[in-house]
């Protein structure tokens, strides 16, 4: 399969050995700042021209928050299957939802590509549900990453978060910056930490006047997440189980689900 990266950063080369690695072609990386970039631009339409004339039959999108929505747009009319791994823009997915179905193409997003962090995911969500009869037991999430993320907290952290909350009806309200007084029983504390060189960290704890439960996952590398995102843009250019091409927004879900059944 020949595919096109957008975004040729840290994760973008990462994201183009994993390619290689599954037997694909990278045919074009744009990048603004990466010397051995195919395009090297800021400019939405040059961008989308770079990718139309490499003769890409899809897209990996991993730029930064405040481009990743215009490059999104741009790319849409290509009509070419498009993962976005950029997290810090679904604020805006109200905006996207419509240009996808207009575009009669398909888009795949996620906070975290990982096979293992997707298995986390359910894990938190069952444990979660488990002990929402439990109201001795408070819960909370903590996230870290390295210093040269963009977004804080992490998108991988806020899907936790709201999974809890989805499980513990009695907490309604996420927090994620520092507390300045005493939390409320109906708020979720979401914390963030940048150091170092950190590829990932995700706890999620439990805590009773008795004892105390965490379940964490921790990234090695990003590794994981670059493969992921190749397996999920070849999921998502593969044919439906009814035999359509695929069109429609889709995250992880439908990827693993499918993974799952096979």
């Amino acid at each position: 399969m020949k595919i096109a990266l957008v975004g040729y950063g840290k994760m973008g080369h990462m994201v183009g050995k994993a390619l290689k690695t599954r037997g694909h072609e990278c045919v074009c990386s744009v990048d603004l700042f990466a010397e051995d970039a195919t395009c090297r631009t800021s400019d939405h339409i040059k961008m989308a021209e770079a990718v139309r004339n490499s003769g890409a039959e899809g897209i990996i999108e991993f730029s930064h928050p405040a481009s990743a929505v215009q490059n999104i747009k741009a790319l849409l009319p290509l009509r070419l299957p498009l993962v976005v791994g950029t997290t810090g823009w679904l604020d805006k997915l109200s905006e996207i939802r419509p240009l996808v179905e207009v575009n009669k193409t398909s888009l795949l997003y996620a906070s975290n590509f990982s096979i293992g962090v997707n298995l986390f995911f359910r894990i938190v969500s069952a444990a979660s549900k488990m002990l929402s009869g439990f109201d001795e037991y408070d819960a909370a999430v903590f996230e870290a990453h390295h210093n040269q993320k963009a977004d804080s907290p992490s998108g991988t952290g806020i899907d936790i978060a709201r999974l809890v909350m989805e499980n513990i009806p009695r907490k309604t309200e996420l927090v994620t910056d520092s507390f300045t007084r005493k939390p409320e029983p109906h708020e979720l504390h979401l914390a963030s930490l940048r150091i170092g060189a950190v590829p990932g960290t995700h706890t999620v704890v439990f805590d009773s006047p008795a004892d105390t439960i965490q379940l964490t996952h921790t990234a090695r590398t990003r590794e994981g997440f670059a493969i992921g995102a190749v397996r999920a843009l070849e999921w998502l250019s593969s044919p439906s189980d009814s035999g359509k091409i695929k069109s429609g927004v889709f995250t992880m879900d439908d990827v693993f689900d499918s993974l799952l059944k096979s």
